[in-house]
């Protein structure tokens, strides 16, 4: 058999395996979708929650206000800060313009709470394709890596829904004015908080994907420390190619601050030397 079959041959067994795990995955997700359908209004009541203007940062501006008014009563009457301290709760709703609208915004809203609840088959099917190209003692880090992963994840998407959705729409209200009203849309609302969701879940998988580049010799601590800057720059470029400032800003910061903990991270449990990892156990 000639080199070039060679070649050819384990190309086409990685597709296939590639295939394999893909298949999986999509089914994972599916299933993930149809057990998410039922809480899927739910899901959204709770994204559209911040456009009513009563969020964490409500809380905090009525804390504030109220250390004012103790320390500076004249300050406190002449801003008018009462208004803003006891400003109601604003009736607020999501409009839509096309016909079966909201049933694809809840298809939507149900494949990516579907692919969040697949999450541990899916980094379970990445690691059984990336095994081979492991030691036997990292291929017995399948456990921590799928649960590390999982909750990664998780913990970008919260992050993201709890703490940085309601300081976007915070923003985009404060905009209102005399003749000037938010009417949001159904599906604009909804497309932009779910991408999002997916940009922080996979924000917060940087430091493993550093970690297991790491692993197989591709990355560095050195390498990563030295290309700071560089890794500044991408973060504001990924960042940028969202439309307005503020979603820029609270992308481009995580994204950056993930990179920084890549490289401790990597320096804590990347790649040893090849004395070492030879003590180890050999790749099959």
């Amino acid at each position: 058999m000639s080199d070039e079959n060679l070649k050819v041959q384990p190309f086409l067994e990685h597709l296939v395996e590639l295939r394999k795990r893909l298949i999986v995955c999509v089914v994972a997700v599916v299933i993930g979708m149809g057990l998410s359908w039922n809480i899927s209004p739910d899901l959204l009541a709770f994204i559209t929650k911040p456009i009513t203007g009563q969020t964490y940062l409500t809380e905090i501006k009525k804390q504030i206000y109220q250390e004012i008014a103790k320390r500076s009563p004249a300050a406190y009457k002449h801003f008018e800060l009462d208004k803003q301290a006891n400003a109601p709760k604003q009736e607020r709703m999501l409009n839509y313009s096309a016909p079966l609208e909201p049933f694809f915004v809840q298809c939507k809203i149900s494949i990516i709470t579907g692919f969040i609840l697949a999450l541990p088959v899916v980094f379970y099917q990445l690691w059984l394709f990336i095994a081979p190209g492991l030691t036997r003692r990292e291929r017995r880090l399948v456990f921590p890596f799928v649960t590390v992963s999982t909750v990664s994840f998780c913990v970008g998407a919260l992050f993201f829904l709890v703490i940085i959705w309601p300081v976007i729409i915070n923003f985009s209200l404060s905009y209102e004015a005399e003749g000037l009203r938010s009417w949001f849309n159904l599906s604009a609302y909804v497309n932009f908080c779910l991408r999002l969701i997916l940009v922080f879940g996979l924000i917060f998988e940087l430091p493993i994907l550093m970690l297991l580049l790491s692993r197989f010799g591709i990355v560095t601590y050195s390498f990563l420390a030295r290309n700071r800057k560089y890794a500044l720059l991408a973060s504001a470029v990924v960042a940028a190619f969202h439309a307005d400032l503020i979603t820029m800003f609270v992308i481009m910061v995580p994204l950056y601050l993930m990179y920084e903990i890549s490289i401790w991270l990597v320096l804590a449990f990347g790649k040893r030397k090849t004395g070492e990892a030879m003590a180890d156990g050999e790749t099959e």
